[in-house]
């Protein structure tokens, strides 16, 4: 086969980045059978010297584009014309981007679907995402050979919002990020962190975010309402959370911090603890997992799906659950030590080489098909 795959958004962060750069690394070294074509194109980004450097050094095809996305956001899915193959050259699969979705002369194609959280909050989505998102929805319902689903929930989710075809379906999980699988702390760097958000006392982390969905008004509740946890423990929120109340006594924000910087803190903690309302894999978990960090994590979505029995479950729309999970942790040392280690065997079965075997049978089947 000759597959071609849309690059453009390894440049932007974020979940899909990561999907995206990791199964295109590790179908590199894993297939030496099919040919392959990546699509890049950007008007003002710069594709990753990494990944450029292993598409070259693996002898793949590199189209690149100077072209804004929102060009072709205008001509493929909005006027949706202007064959894919006129730009990424001759294929018989090509596997399409989060943003745009192509039409074909003769091509397979192939789209992943993450989430659809914009379509169950839209009012929390600016606008002209939703409607992007909503053309290029409109497109994979009508012409997509195949959907890839990131978990389960995920796939019961566009089997109701998008009323697809469970036969166009399938269900290929993410692997864990090589750096948390991988990461070392480096001498003094824990004690420098820690040092500078005046982390004295034990500490849960949780990812932040503006997006009710994430839950983060919640689980400042469930802390600041425990006594125990507030005069025993602090609560690290990284990310882009700034709320406009005045913070409870041992939250800290961070903001965004370089990814070095992240794990170190994230290795540290006494817990994760990631109560979201929706999403549609959770690769913090998988994070914490290879870390040796214990989860507290949503029994919603896909969250329990992800985390097995690898995670105390709560009820996100619950305080006190939240609170009282976190106690637990804090407090019992023997189940910090078992939930490490059945994290420590659970991610086990969550690889990148597994994802892109699982992706390349879908390809396949696309061209069966």
């Amino acid at each position: 086969m000759r597959i071609g795959i849309d690059i453009s958004q390894t440049v932007y962060p974020g979940g899909v980045s990561i999907y995206t750069r990791n199964l295109v690394q590790e179908l590199l070294r894993i297939d030496r059978e099919n040919q392959y074509v990546f699509f890049f194109a950007s008007l003002r980004q710069h594709l990753d010297r990494q990944l450029e450097t292993d598409i070259r050094t693996s002898g793949a095809g590199l189209r690149k584009w100077l072209l804004p996305t929102s060009a072709l956001e205008f001509l493929w899915n909005r006027a949706h014309i202007v064959p894919l193959e006129w730009l990424a050259g001759r294929v018989d699969i090509f596997h399409a981007s989060d943003w745009t979705q192509p039409p074909s002369k003769k091509a397979r194609v192939v789209t992943t679907i993450h989430d659809l959280s914009f379509l169950r909050w839209p009012e929390t989505v600016p606008a002209k995402i939703l409607a992007v998102q909503k053309r290029r929805l409109r497109w994979v319902k009508q012409e997509a050979a195949m959907v890839i689903a990131v978990s389960r929930a995920t796939k019961e989710e566009i089997k109701k919002l998008l009323r697809i075809e469970e036969e166009r379906l399938r269900v290929v999980y993410e692997g864990v990020p090589r750096d948390a699988a991988t990461f070392k702390v480096k001498e003094g760097e824990q004690k420098q962190w820690q040092k500078k958000y005046r982390l004295s006392r034990p500490y849960f982390l949780a990812y932040g975010s503006m997006a009710p969905r994430k839950n983060i008004a919640r689980l400042m509740e469930a802390f600041a309402g425990n006594h125990n946890l507030r005069e025993k423990a602090q609560l690290v929120i990284v990310g882009n959370y700034a709320p406009e109340q005045k913070l409870p006594p041992g939250v800290v924000l961070t903001g965004f911090l370089p990814r070095q910087a992240m794990l170190t803190l994230f290795s540290a903690a006494r817990a994760l603890i990631y109560p979201s309302l929706y999403e549609g894999f959770g690769l913090p978990i998988l994070e914490a997992f290879a870390l040796g960090v214990p989860v507290i994590t949503s029994s919603l979505s896909s969250m329990a799906e992800i985390a097995g029995r690898a995670a105390l479950l709560v009820d996100p729309y619950s305080a006190e659950q939240i609170s009282k999970a976190m106690e637990q942790i804090l407090e019992d040392a023997k189940l910090r030590k078992r939930l490490v280690a059945a994290g420590r065997q659970r991610v086990k079965q969550f690889s990148w080489a597994k994802t892109a075997r699982e992706t390349l049978a879908v390809y396949q089947e696309a061209v069966n098909g």
